[in-house]
């Protein structure tokens, strides 16, 4: 078990800092496009076109790639006042209270990830890709022209003639966001919140300790 669950962990780990990395460098394409409008709007009085379409995008981005990461290293905002005083003088409770949390914000992560599946799959199959399309040229043959042609078909977020992008690319990465997060929480509702609370090391067991000792 305590293997099975250590295995789940590092892959769970590696992911969601892996998103966080991605989130932080649209983070700095965003500083490079803001920056980049109010120069323009200053000096050539011509503001950048499609800087608040790019902005609310990619926020989204930001927002549900970087989620796993802060679940995972427990900075995720709550109210943990009650918890720190049972603490100190009822450890056993407080432990206790902390997974049954982390447990009920797993099932919700849970919940909104089961929403999101078939939003995804309508936002994707709304492109056709290598499909024959509802609407639109058939498929050609050539890859490139084929996914050209089907990124066109994608529902899109934003502003005709300033700045669209399709949906599904969001909607994928708020899926995928939550997600890991369900199993981020699950992770810690079964191990503890450090991942090891469930499993004390056999060396630094008290009983072990005493038991050594006689």
């Amino acid at each position: 078990m305590q293997n099975l669950v250590s295995g789940i962990r590092a892959i769970a780990t590696k992911l969601a800092v892996g998103a966080n990395v991605i989130g932080t460098t649209f983070i700095l394409l965003l500083v490079v496009i803001m920056n980049v409008d109010v120069v323009a709007r200053g000096v050539f009085h011509a503001p950048l076109r499609g800087t608040v379409e790019v902005v609310i995008f990619s926020l989204v981005l930001i927002v549900f790639l970087q989620l796993p990461n802060v679940v995972q290293g427990g900075r995720l905002t709550r109210s943990d006042g009650f918890l720190l005083l049972m603490q100190s003088t009822r450890p056993k409770v407080s432990h206790l209270a902390s997974r049954v949390i982390d447990l009920v914000s797993g099932l919700f992560m849970a919940l909104i990830t089961w929403t999101m599946w078939p939003e995804f799959l309508d936002a994707f199959g709304s492109c056709g890709f290598f499909v024959q399309p509802e609407f639109g040229g058939a498929p050609t043959g050539s890859l490139w022209r084929d996914v050209v042609q089907s990124w066109g078909r994608c529902d899109y977020f934003g502003t005709p003639g300033v700045f669209t992008a399709p949906w599904w690319p969001a909607k994928l990465a708020i899926l995928f966001g939550v997600g890991l997060s369900a199993l981020l929480f699950l992770l810690k509702a079964i191990a503890g919140s450090d991942y090891g609370d469930a499993f004390p090391d056999s060396d630094n067991d008290p009983s072990n300790m005493q038991r050594s000792q006689s």
